[in-house]
């Protein structure tokens, strides 16, 4: 048996894809471990989306390498392999193979290479590769991630995604059925379903209402979430979907980035400040529960203050539950490398502490008016913080509670008692009365 050990960085789809990872290297005969000291093998899946990303993993390459003995294989795979390709074996020497997102059923046999000597690279795209013959590895978690579409045929200016994850396509629908089915057999109770733009899931003969419909019906299935949707692909037969099948938790993670309609123009994100709103109003309609949370980017190219401003504004008019913040960052490769008027650094960093400040004030105002309600929450597993356990309510809220690791899987209702601003405390009858029977 070789070890294997996978550091995995970015986004949901990174690590639905080491999950990915595990299964087919584990069918091969490796091991899981959690400690690079101990790896025969160590992969590092990477993301691409912003360049201190990818600076990060250049160091933290270079930090793995100590522990790298004869015959022992250091990979790069993921989307900063796709980007950088064969490349990246001159510019780190010690890396032995690279492959993106297409080429993990190439693995095993690279591997092999990469112990006798041979360096390796496979960063083609492969519009046909669902991997549906690899079942991804199981820790015994009650939540999972499903991956419903590869790739991205939005082409806004500032991402590089199109060119690290290849054209949009989309799992036959009886095939993501399967999985779920695979999933709820090994105790998931709670899925998210995952896709570049998930809500343009087409697969040719099913829409994404179908999909939710069919796994929001896998017997078994209590929750069913999904990310990221794209604000123009919410049609009336989605949201007819999302109001009427019962798993569909009360969640959107809808990506704004900018509140300025002429900013949105130059991102190329097909819709302006109005869409966005009446999307948000659709989404509310349909789900008068339902918390929003969103990606926002200061500093694009061309940026005014007036358009930060009304970037500012759609925070407080829409009142996001949280935002994903974050400055500009140029991606060779991306059409906006070639829009002018780039906007200076500490211009775009002061910008982002202001609209941090704004979304947490907003949050923190929402959060603060749920405290001494009652919500049902799903138990994830032991928080970093003393002997609490993480939950998670249908809104996404986090929850730390008091009880014991046995109630891991287990869905309680809780009242929420105090909060930080971002995630509350709260307190379970069920989760006590087993507390105090072990006391």
């Amino acid at each position: 048996m070789r070890r294997l050990y996978v550091e995995t960085y970015g986004c949901q789809m990174n690590v639905a894809d080491t999950d990915l990872i595990f299964g087919l290297l584990g069918r091969d005969g490796f091991v899981m471990t959690k400690s690079p000291e101990d790896a025969d093998v160590m992969l590092v899946n990477t993301c691409a989306v912003r360049d201190n990303a990818e600076q990060r993993i250049y160091g933290r390459v270079g930090e793995l390498k100590r522990h790298k003995r004869k015959g022992d294989v250091l990979g790069v795979v993921g989307c900063m392999a796709q980007r950088l390709g064969a490349d990246l074996l001159n510019r780190i020497p010690h890396v032995d193979l690279v492959v993106g997102p297409d080429g993990y059923r190439a693995l095993p046999e690279l591997i092999h290479r990469a112990t006798a000597g041979e360096r390796s690279v496979d960063v083609d795209f492969k519009s046909w590769e669902h991997y549906e013959d690899v079942p991804p590895a199981q820790d015994g978690r009650a939540s999972a991630f499903v991956t419903v579409q590869r790739g991205c045929n939005y082409r806004c200016t500032f991402c590089i995604v199109p060119m690290t994850r290849g054209p949009e396509r989309s799992r036959k629908l009886i095939d993501v059925i399967r999985e779920v089915e695979q999933l709820v057999s090994t105790g998931v109770t709670e899925v998210t379903l995952l896709g570049q733009t998930v809500n343009s899931y087409h697969n040719g003969t099913h829409d994404f209402a179908d999909l939710l419909r069919a796994v929001g019906g896998v017997d078994g299935i209590r929750r069913v979430r999904f990310t990221s949707p794209h604000p123009n692909d919410f049609t009336p037969a989605v949201l007819e979907a999302m109001a009427d099948v019962p798993g569909v938790c009360e969640h959107v993670h809808l990506p704004m980035q900018s509140g300025s309609s002429r900013v949105l123009k130059r991102m190329l994100r097909r819709y302006d400040r109005d869409g966005y709103i009446d999307c948000v109003e659709r989404l509310r309609v349909a789900m008068p529960e339902i918390a929003i949370t969103t990606d926002i980017i200061v500093g694009f190219p061309g940026e005014t203050e007036e358009d930060f401003l009304e970037t500012e504004s759609l925070v407080r008019t829409v009142r996001f539950d949280g935002a994903f913040t974050f400055k500009y960052s140029v991606r060779d490769g991306t059409p906006a490398v070639k829009i002018k008027d780039h906007v200076a650094d500490d211009v775009a960093g002061e910008r982002l502490e202001r609209l941090i400040a704004t979304v947490r004030q907003v949050a923190r105002t929402k959060n603060v008016g749920l405290v001494g309600s009652t919500h049902e929450v799903l138990v994830e597993k032991q928080a970093r913080r003393g002997e609490l356990l993480q939950s998670r309510t249908r809104t996404n809220k986090v929850v730390l509670i008091e009880g014991l690791p046995t109630l891991i899987g287990s869905y309680l209702h809780v009242r929420l008692n105090g909060t930080t601003g971002s995630t509350f405390t709260g307190t379970s009858t069920a989760a006590r009365r087993e507390l105090a029977v072990v006391g």
